[in-house]
Formats: C-alpha cells, structure tokens, sequence
C-alpha cells in the first residue's frame, strides 16, 4: 500500500519500490527500504534472547514447575503461534503501520479498541525492556567482580546500558539491525556448540526421548510453564512494527514472522532437549532446582571446559543487550505511530530528520527507563551481589507484567483479523485463515487465564500477596485508561479517533480531501 508524498516524482517511486511515504513530509514518516529479510529476521528474533531463555527461562520452567516435558510444550507452542501468525501475516499485507498490534485491533474493531490496545501495547513493550536492565545490572556486576575483583553495584551498569540503549536507538535501523544480527548469531551459534556437546556426551541415560512424551507434560505447574515458556517467543510479533521500513512489507513481513515462530520453536525445542540429555530426564528437575540459572554454565564446564564457560557468560550479557535495543526500538515506533495519529502528543509524530529514527519516542523509552531504574535502585537496600532486587523484582515483575500484555494484545489481534474480513465479505475466501485465527485466540485466552491465575507463582510472591493482582491489573489498569482516551476522543475529536490505525493512509486520504474540495 503506497500512500502520498510531497511531489509526483516521489508518489512515482513510492510506487515503483513499495515503500510508505506521507505528504507531510520526511519528519512525519519513518524511512522506508531500511530493511530486507534478514535484517528484519535477526531484529525480532534478537527480542527473544535466545541464550537468556536457555539459561534462564528452562532452568526456571523445569526446576518452580517441574515439567520435564518442556521440549514438547515449545513444539505445541509453535504451533498455537503458526495458527497466531496465518491471520496476523494476512493482516500485514493489508495494513502497514509501526502500530502493528492497535492498528490491527482498530482495523477490526474499531478505533476505541486501538487506543485501547495502543496503551496495552507501549506498557507491555516498554515493561519487557525496563524489566531486562535489572538482570543486566546484576550479570555486569557479577563479570566484574568475577574477572576483575571490582565490586559495582547492579544499577550503574544498568544506566550505563540505558545511555548506549539510547544512543544506538537514534541511529539507522538497519545499523541497528547490524548491531543485533551480530550479537544473536553469535549467541544462537554457542547454543549449539552446547546442543552438540550435550548429544555427544549425554547423562547415563542416554539420548532419551522422554520430554517429547505428553505424559512429560503432567503435573501441577503446567499452566505456569505456558505462560514461561509463551514469554521466550515474544519479538516474533513485532515483524509488523517495522513494516514501513521494510522494502516490500507486504512480502517481508509475513515471511519474516514464520521464519521467527519457526526458528524459535526448533531452536528452544532441540534446547531445552539438550538439557535433559545432558541432565538426564531423571535429574533434569533436581538439578534446576539446585543450580537455577547455572545450570547451562555448569553442564557446559563439564562438557566445554571453563573457557568456553566464560565466553557463555560473556555472551548471556550481550544478548540481553540486544534483546533491550530491540524492545526499545520497538517502543518508540509504537510512540511514534501513537504520536502521528493523536493518541499521543504530536511531537512523538516526528522522526529525527539524519536517521529517520522516532527520535521522540526513542527519548520517552529512555525517561522512563532512568525513572524506573533509580526507584528500584533507591529501594534496594540489600549487599552488592544480592539479586533480590534487580533480578526477583526488577526483571521478573516488570517482564511478566509485559508478557501478560502481550498475550492480551495477541488474543484481540486473533479476533480483530476474524471480524475485518468478515465485514468486507472475504470470510470464504479467508476462511482457513480465520479458523487458524479463531483456534489461536482460544488458546491464546487460556493462557492468558492461566498467567492471571498464576501470576503469584511467576513473580515469586507469597500466598496472599497484593503483587498476584497489583502487577496483572498494570495492564487491566492499561486497557481501561487506553478505551476512555478513545471513547473521549470519539466525541471530542472525532476526526482524531477516525485515523486510529490508518497511519501514513490517513495523511493519503486527508490529501485527497483537500484535492476534492479544492
């Protein structure tokens, strides 16, 4: 979908290339052709931080829930976000907006439920990235006073972050996109280097197939471990962001999202797998439960040697890292889309006229990252190496907080794509795409339950903890502030809640208003 620019030369080549352009001018539209497939594919996949799940996410989901069949709840969760992405993919090729999620929401069930969703979206997002700066602090912290005997507390590598975070975020995507390619290759390729090492010398009982076993998946923590497990896919979502900055967004993006939810099911799947070989089926939930996090490092001393131990270690930082540039890039294009359509203040609107980047949005992240840092820094009255703070409460709140909103956002997105081709009358033609649709959204609702049930379990709060409701009701808190700002909007501004979702259209269409009453 092409929509106006400044001159008939540029609506020329705007059609010629497929990219996205405004009327309004440069400022007002997001550079478009930065990204390919590749680009597009090393982006959203570096959100998942693969070797923070490896590390992180399995020891917790084998060792709190004790589900020795996780290898198979990462295939079936695969499958539920192929169903996810078969109606989703469709929608991108219809609608282009860095809005992605409330721009799908607002295309099928209207404006009101966009500023909804559009709210959902920023909190969630920008919680996921807040949330990865306590953990990054705390692993820093733990590098420094293991290799150089400097003992740092965990907040100023977390602002240190922030700052290059900031900086990176300001300069061309597809730079950013270098930056991140980078770092998640060489992340994903040391996964391996383990997967290998763990199937050529496995426990003593072999290369056993017993977490692909469904009765692997019984017992009572399943329900928790989805929504663990759900929480390593996020970023595959976020392909329909940059869809204004990709050269063919119609082709890219759709192809990019079953690359992502591919790799990532395969990858976490054959991981988490090799972790049981290497434990053993037997020994796999004892042994998270002793090691935690450590347990990747030490099946890998064992096998690797330190060396290459250390590397890990090095390499589980910068993932993060790059998990934290790409949820801030994500972000501030939601802010930037929020900004050019009036559900945010006009300046978000804008991008900075060197890169093409949402500078404004950019800027925001950042505010809200320093404010939110320094209140857990301030309240952290524990030793330096403690991880009760920025682990236990930074990371785990705040990333839980986020997957929860994104759950959310994925369920409204599996109906909102239901009701936008049935109103045009494509629902036989879209019927295998709206099933797909309608069979994701159940499911994706049952996990959201099952994370709001659980959410004291996944955020360690104790029996009769205000944090099992205060936490998930941020994004209920969210949503329900998100569909009054529409509603007012609605009968206040009229012609502002009109262009929730349209994007870059609604400058086309404004165009050809002015053309007609001229």
């Amino acid at each position: 979908m092409s929509t106006g620019s400044s001159s008939t030369t540029g609506e020329r080549s705007a059609r010629r290339d497929g990219r996205i352009n405004t009327y309004k001018g440069e400022e007002r539209a997001l550079r478009a052709g930065r990204l390919g497939t590749a680009g597009l594919l090393l982006s959203v996949l570096a959100a998942s931080a693969p070797l923070m799940v490896v590390a992180g996410v399995m020891p917790t989901t084998f060792g709190v829930m004790g589900i020795v069949g996780q290898p198979l709840l990462f295939v079936i969760l695969g499958v539920v976000l192929a169903l996810f992405s078969v109606g989703y993919a469709e929608m991108s090729r219809h609608v282009h907006n860095a809005g992605a999620f409330y721009a799908y929401i607002s295309r099928g069930l209207g404006g009101t439920a966009g500023a909804g969703a559009s709210l959902v979206a920023l909190v969630a997002y920008s919680a996921m990235q807040v949330g990865i700066y306590g953990i990054f602090g705390f692993e820093v912290s733990a590098l420094f006073a293991t290799y150089l005997d400097i003992q740092l507390v965990w907040w100023i590598p977390a602002l240190a972050a922030v700052a290059l975070v900031a900086a990176l975020a300001w300069l061309k995507i597809d730079l950013n996109a270098r930056v991140l390619g980078v770092l998640l290759l060489i992340e994903c390729l040391l996964v391996v280097v383990f997967d290998v090492a763990a199937v050529a010398e496995p426990a003593s009982s072999g290369l056993a197939l017993t977490a692909f076993d469904p009765d692997a998946l019984t017992g009572a923590g399943f329900g928790t471990a989805l929504c663990f497990c759900i929480a390593a896919f996020v970023g595959f979502e976020q392909a329909p962001v940059y869809a204004e900055e990709t050269s063919r967004p119609q082709v890219v993006v759709a192809r990019v999202m079953f690359l992502a939810v591919g790799f990532a099911a395969l990858f976490f799947a054959i991981s988490s797998w090799a972790l049981t070989v290497a434990a053993g089926p037997s020994g796999i939930v004892d042994a998270a439960r002793e090691q935690g996090p450590g347990l990747l490092f030490g099946l890998t001393e064992d096998r690797l040697g330190g060396g290459f131990t250390d590397v890990l270690h090095i390499l589980f930082v910068t993932g993060m890292f790059a998990a934290m540039l790409s949820f801030h890039n994500v972000v501030a294009r939601y802010a930037f889309a929020m900004g050019r359509e009036g559900l945010l203040p006009a300046a978000f609107g804008r991008t900075n006229r060197a890169s093409g980047a949402p500078g404004s949005g950019s800027l925001l992240q950042t505010v809200i990252s320093v404010a939110v840092v320094v209140a857990f820094a301030v309240t952290d009255d524990k030793p330096i190496g403690d991880p009760t703070v920025p682990v236990l409460r930074l990371f785990t709140w705040m990333g839980n907080v986020g997957a929860l909103g994104i759950i959310v956002l994925m369920a409204a997105a599996s109906l909102a794509v239901i009701v936008f081709f049935a109103r045009r009358g494509a629902a036989r033609a879209q019927a295998g795409r709206l099933v797909a649709s309608g069979l994701s959204g159940l499911a994706l609702l049952v996990i959201a339950g099952y994370t709001v049930k659980d959410f004291g379990v996944l955020v360690g709060a104790g029996p009769g903890s205000a944090l099992a409701w205060v936490l998930p009701g941020v994004i209920g808190l969210a949503a329900v502030a998100g569909l009054v700002h529409g509603a007012v909007l609605r009968v206040r501004r009229p012609e502002t809640h009109a262009r929730i979702g349209l994007g870059n259209e609604a400058f086309r269409l404004e165009r050809e208003s002015e053309r007609t009453s001229g």
